[in-house]
């Protein structure tokens, strides 16, 4: 994007204050340079050390002042001579005009110091000394100081006049663009005009040519370091070009300003001639502005190839392959210019870069021949006919190869060949959709049919106007069968729009007043039917899409130029009131819907008055109210606010019903066998403790659930109020819904009972103990404590309590919610009236209750079977010790056979303390430990029995040994 006028300004002038500091820094830079020269490298005249204050004429007398002061003087001599002699050996530091300045500064530096010298006091003294002692140094002397202030005088004559020039060298040396250069060079060589004119020294041939030959050096130096081919061609195409002019511009500007300078002193007749070797000054310029003007060439081609090988002609002929072939061979082009060996500004090698230009031209005309044939071609198979006409005609503006230009311009009569194909297309196109047009998003059909026709007739339109841009592209034969095509298929579409126009004009101007006259409504039933038979109405907005449609016909046809109806018109004005009231409407009816679907059957029925009375504000939508009628706001305002205190009264009645379902959901989710908190861990409840406890806690919740359950009929009662106005608990139009609630309550209830039954019954089977029973010896059977069978009794009164709830709610008077009282039955007994008769005798339950039992009694079974095992241990509690004892002592059996007596029943004691004391068996733990003590207590009655036996019949064996010892004493006495 090419720079704003404040920011060209601004650029400007940035490169103007950056000139300036680079310039003033150089000049610094010079007199930092100089002052150092002259510190470091000041030649300084010996002076004697002898003193000289007495008068000339009496020290000119004295031999020894004379001999010191001629000593001095070769000194001097020597000196000065040695020093001019180097300023003048020295040369410029440099190719460059600057060199040449610092080169007359220096040796003015150097001069000055000794010229300053010479001028001291001493030193005059001293040379008039020697003047008057008629010394013969005094001459060589005065011949070298002379010299010396000859080329003093010339030092600082041509500083002055080439600091004039300096500040224009140094613009042509440092200047950051072309632009500076060219201004610089004019002004520059009128500077070197008027040195060449008022100096003494610089007016002359061998001083001048040198100079300008290093200005012409410094600016061939310069175009060089700018244009490199390496990178020139990389560079954007208008800025290398620019760079090129530029360049090329500043060498041509050298020679001009020199000539202009030459006819200006001409002119005047006055100044000395200003005629220079021409050859040393312009030969390189002249040649490098040449190849300038050859890279130009170069870059003008490459340009012009792209100009023809763009996007246009890519989207014209459809064959960009090709293209960039081409172009890939224009690129090669520039190839041997990036690649030379040799430097293509020196005239030397003028021969090598002849040779380069000739070939850079040879492929020129090979590509071109090919470009040629490729237009040839890819008009033949055109994409698009007005693009390729704009091409054509850009390529009148376009710089481009000529060839390739005039073989351009002929490619007219292509273009109509592939427009009549394009007229053909649109023609088949048309042909082929008569019936059914491709319509845009929301066109109406009619309306939409005519956009269609038209943008295929603008398609073909549009490109024809295009052509009588061309005067001579219409005018010969081929134009004119175009221009018949074109306008044979024009007529064909326009036929086909007003065919179009009629048939809607006439089709609106009938059905319009009918479809304004259809009610605001349309009333429709509901599809599913409820129990009592009725059904609930659902409505729809009347608004016939076809009066839709004509709005938008009409809107369509307007834009399009045609007239419509006075009636179509009217409506299509009220468009925006037609939506307001829809919109209205619609909002207003799914309001209604939504609301309707949250009733339920019931509700329905018990809300049917209140429907009636809504329907009866609905009805004048549906029979009265048409489109044109004026009140149709009022009556969406009027159904608004009936259908609000409908909801109003639904709301009311949905929290009343919600309340009741809580109270039900709190009913059946009550649990009826709530087990006792365990003491600890291993400390199970008793059968009998575990039994009461649900009892009581059963007595608790039903208590709590049957005030649930009272607390219905009310809320029933307030619900009452709000549909019918009264307050009786027993009105007939809520009979339905009583009956609802009742059927529910039962539901519940039936619920209640076989959900907390079948929780048992899991609990039952589950392996987690519940409670716990003892074994204990009841000779000569081994029992449960409580018993097996005052378990099962226990289990089933239990049950049976679960299903006796529901003797607690009581059922209610038909066609009310009034709890029934209590009924006389035979023998003047009051029953009341529950829902046990029902729930007890629901199969459900009854199966449930049965399976309960019969897995408690398999599992006391199975506890029998467990204890069985114990009867082996029977013989110790079955037999009598006395008899057996007594037996057993008949025998007078020996003390081997008390002693296995003995070890045989305190085995079996130590084995019935190793066997385990606790059993678990799903919901009943089994405690074993009484049964264990009785049966080890036995059996050490056992081991005692036989231990008294033992030694009773020991005793007597002592008493009866006793008595033979004192028979044998007595008889041995």
């Amino acid at each position: 994007m090419p720079p704003l006028p404040e920011q060209s300004v601004e650029f400007h002038s940035f490169h103007i204050i950056r000139n300036e500091f680079l310039m003033n820094m150089q000049k610094f830079l010079s007199h930092i340079q100089r002052t150092i020269q002259q510190i470091e490298g000041e030649i300084k005249l010996e002076m004697p050390t002898i003193n000289l204050d007495a008068e000339v004429s009496e020290l000119a007398t004295d031999p020894e002042v004379i001999e010191t002061l001629e000593h001095c003087g070769m000194t001097w001599l020597t000196l000065i001579s040695t020093a001019v002699e180097d300023q003048l050996r020295k040369v410029p530091q440099g190719n460059g005009p600057l060199a040449e300045i610092d080169l007359w500064r220096e040796r003015n530096a150097t001069l000055s110091a000794l010229t300053e010298q010479i001028k001291l006091p001493l030193v005059k003294k001293i040379l008039a000394i020697l003047k008057e002692a008629e010394s013969g140094l005094l001459e060589n002397l005065q011949i070298v100081i002379s010299d010396l202030s000859r080329h003093h005088v010339e030092a600082v004559d041509n500083v002055r006049f080439l600091s004039t020039l300096e500040r224009h060298l140094k613009n042509l040396t440092h200047g950051t663009g072309f632009n500076i250069v060219l201004d610089t060079i004019p002004s520059m060589m009128n500077a070197l005009r008027m040195v060449w004119i008022i100096s003494r020294h610089y007016n002359k041939d061998e001083r001048m040519i040198p100079l300008m030959e290093r200005i012409a050096w410094e600016i061939t130096a310069r175009v060089c370091k700018v244009v490199d081919l390496r990178t020139l061609f990389k560079e954007d195409r208008s800025i290398a070009k620019t760079k090129l002019l530029e360049a090329k511009g500043t060498l041509e500007m050298w020679k001009k300003s020199y000539f202009d300078i030459r006819a200006q002193i001409e002119a005047s007749g006055r100044d000395q001639r200003w005629e220079f070797d021409r050859r040393r000054l312009f030969e390189k310029t002249d040649y490098m502005a040449s190849i300038c003007q050859d890279l130009y060439d170069i870059v003008q081609v490459i340009e012009e190839f792209y100009n023809i090988f763009g996007p246009e002609l890519k989207a014209v002929t459809g064959d960009p392959k090709r293209i960039d072939d081409v172009l890939r061979r224009v690129d090669g082009l520039i190839s041997p210019m990036e690649v030379l060996t040799f430097d293509p500004f020196s005239i030397k090698y003028a021969s090598q870069w002849k040779f380069v230009m000739e070939d850079f031209k040879s492929e020129v005309l090979v590509i071109e021949k090919e470009a040629k044939n490729f237009i040839d071609e890819s008009f033949k198979t055109l994409r698009s006919a007005e693009a390729a006409f704009d091409m054509l005609l850009n390529f009148k503006h376009i710089r481009s190869r000529d060839a390739i230009n005039r073989q351009m311009m002929m490619k007219f009569n292509d273009i109509l060949a592939q427009y009549c194909k394009e007229v053909d297309i649109v023609n088949n196109i048309f042909i082929q959709n008569l019936s059914n047009p491709p319509l845009y998003k929301n066109h109406p059909p009619m309306a939409g049919a005519i956009y269609w026709s038209r943008s295929l007739f603008h398609r073909i339109k549009h490109t024809v106007i295009r052509f009588q841009e061309v005067e001579e592209l219409l005018a010969g034969e081929r134009g004119k069968e175009v221009k018949q095509k074109y306008l044979e298929v024009a007529k064909r579409m326009k036929e086909y729009e007003d065919l179009k126009y009629d048939h809607w004009r006439d089709w609106t101007e009938q059905m319009l007043p009918v479809l304004l006259k259809k009610t605001l409504l349309a009333k429709s039933l509901h599809s599913e039917e409820v129990d009592t038979g009725e059904k609930w109405s659902r409505f729809t907005v009347n608004f016939s899409p076809k009066l839709q449609e004509v709005i938008n016909e009409t809107k369509y046809m307007e834009q399009l130029g045609f007239p419509v109806p006075e009636i179509a018109r009217n409506v299509a004005l009220q468009e925006d009131k037609f939506l307001r009231y829809t919109d209205g409407m619609k909002q207003m009816l799914d309001h209604y819907h939504k609301l309707m679907e949250t009733l339920d059957e019931a509700e329905i029925q018990l809300l049917d008055d209140h429907i009636q009375e809504l329907w009866r504000v609905f009805r004048s939508g549906y029979k009265r109210l048409n489109w044109n009628s004026l009140g149709i706001g009022d009556y969406i305002v009027r159904c608004t606010q009936a259908i609000g205190k409908f909801e109003s009264l639904v709301y009311q009645i949905h929290k009343n019903a919600g309340d009741i379902n809580n109270k039900l959901l709190l009913i059946e989710s009550t649990n009826l066998f709530k087990s006792p908190p365990l003491k600890n861990e291993d400390e199970l409840p008793g059968v009998k403790e575990f039994f009461e406890h649900i009892k009581r806690e059963r007595s608790k919740d039903v208590e709590h659930i049957v005030r649930k359950y009272v607390a219905i009929g009310p809320l029933l009662t307030k619900m009452e109020g709000l549909v019918a106005n009264t307050n009786t608990g027993k009105a007939s139009k809520l009979a339905p819904y009583y009956a609802f609630w009742e059927n529910k309550i039962y539901h519940t209830l039936t619920q209640l009972v076989l959900k907390n039954l079948q929780t048992f019954n899991a609990a039952v089977l589950r392996d987690v103990p519940l409670f716990q029973t003892e074994t204990i010896l009841s000779a000569p059977e081994i029992i449960l404590h409580p018993n097996a069978s005052e378990i099962d009794k226990m289990s089933v009164h239990c049950i049976r309590d679960c299903v006796e709830v529901t003797k607690h709610f009581v059922r209610w008077m038909h066609g009310t919610c009034i709890d029934c009282p209590p009924q006389h039955a035979e023998e003047d007994e009051l029953i009341t009236l529950s829902f046990f008769n029902d729930i007890s005798q629901n199969p459900l339950i009854i199966e449930q209750a049965v399976l309960i039992t019969q897995n408690i009694h398999k599992l006391l079974n199975s506890l029998t079977k467990y204890l069985n095992r114990w009867k082996r241990y029977r013989p110790l509690w079955k037999l009598d010790k006395a008899i057996v004892m007594e037996k057993f002592a008949a025998k007078k059996p020996a003390c081997v056979t008390f002693d296995e007596k003995l070890q045989f029943y305190v085995k079996i004691a130590q084995e019935v303390t190793q066997q385990p004391l606790i059993k678990d068996e799903q919901c009943i733990r089994l405690k074993l430990g009484p049964l264990a003590y009785t049966v080890q207590e036995n059996a050490k009655g056992w081991v005692t029995s036989l231990g008294k036996l033992l030694n009773e019949s020991a005793k007597e064996e002592l008493f009866s040994l006793q008595e033979e010892i004192e028979v044998d004493v007595f008889s041995a006495q």
